[in-house]
């Protein structure tokens, strides 16, 4: 192969940038030329792709977001949107593409592939939801902004003898709120993965009250409800004055740690090496820290196993 090119899609995650960083610069190293497809399949079907050169990706390793955008596409999900993809990369001449996003990046991507055209996916998405992979680009900074933000507002729940309800991304997986709840000592984590009765957080608030805890912590991951409506069940059951706070899509941005600029980097260069041996329709991972690739059919029938073993940690923990 001697041309490639990398888009990002889905929602944007800190780290995709030192994914397509590694992945111009591994290509120029094997002497291969890298392009840009900008605003993801809508870009790639409208053809926004231009080459990128070292200077490209320049000075971008710390940045987050991506310099690539992002965008939804509805047109990309019929047969028609595909294979207008798949013109456009070889009216440029391309031979494979790298796919930087969550699961619906990599179904597309599959069906590029099934056309015949060579794709790799790099997992970036900061819910960590994906199958196959210890973790995600961008789930390690989403996490310590989140863990940073409860550390400021436990200040004001302690001065205040309140308690808080953050609620905080994750859909249909709990590792955002399990791993923060952890880390910021939270009295209790509610999570997609797990049911948790609300006589069961009412009684660990009594238990704390009655041990002379004048404050407490709640996490909720978006994906079981909302925080507004546990924080009136609490006020319905205690009569204690709650407070609400939702984290919203300050998760998403912000400097990416340098766990997830290692990742990216790591993962983004892997991605180009794949593709370069030949290799199509895989995706990259890590596990046990070492850099792996599984099979898009095996990541994606397979569903995310959130480590329950930490959520029992963590209830130990908040006693």
């Amino acid at each position: 192969m001697q041309k490639l090119a990398v888009l990002t899609s889905g929602g944007d995650a800190p780290g995709m940038n030192a994914a397509v960083r590694a992945a111009v610069r591994r290509a120029a190293y094997h002497g291969v030329q890298m392009y840009g497809v900008y605003h993801g399949y809508e870009g790639l079907m409208n053809g926004d792709i231009q080459e990128m050169t070292l200077g490209s990706v320049g000075d971008i390793i710390h940045r987050g977001g991506t310099i690539l955008y992002s965008a939804r596409s509805e047109a990309f999900k019929t047969d028609a949107g595909q294979q207008k993809a798949v013109e456009q990369l070889r009216k440029f001449g391309i031979e494979g593409l790298i796919v930087i996003g969550g699961d619906g990046s990599f179904r597309g991507a599959q069906k590029l592939t099934e056309k015949g055209f060579p794709t790799i996916g790099v997992p970036g998405t900061i819910d960590n939801d994906i199958p196959c992979t210890d973790f995600t680009i961008g789930f390690d900074t989403a996490l310590n902004t989140i863990v940073e933000a409860i550390d400021k507002i436990r200040d004001t729940a302690t001065s205040h003898e309140r308690t808080y309800i953050i609620e905080v991304m994750g859909r249909d997986a709990g590792d955002l709120a399990l791993w923060a709840g952890l880390a910021a000592g939270a009295e209790s984590i509610i999570i997609p993965e797990e049911s948790q009765d609300m006589k069961d957080i009412i009684e660990r608030l009594h238990a704390g009250q009655r041990r002379g805890k004048k404050h407490s912590i709640i996490i909720v991951a978006e994906g079981v409800g909302s925080a507004a409506s546990y924080a009136e069940a609490i006020t319905k059951e205690t009569g204690w004055e709650t407070r609400v706070t939702v984290l919203g899509h300050i998760q998403r941005g912000g400097s990416p740690t340098a766990m997830d600029r290692m990742l990216g980097s790591r993962m983004g260069a892997a991605a180009v090496d794949l593709l370069l041996e030949g290799k199509k329709d895989r995706m990259v991972g890590i596990q046990n820290n070492q850099i792996v690739d599984v099979d898009f059919n095996e990541a994606l029938s397979q569903k995310h196993q959130l480590d329950l073993s930490v959520y029992q940690l963590a209830r130990t923990l908040s006693i």
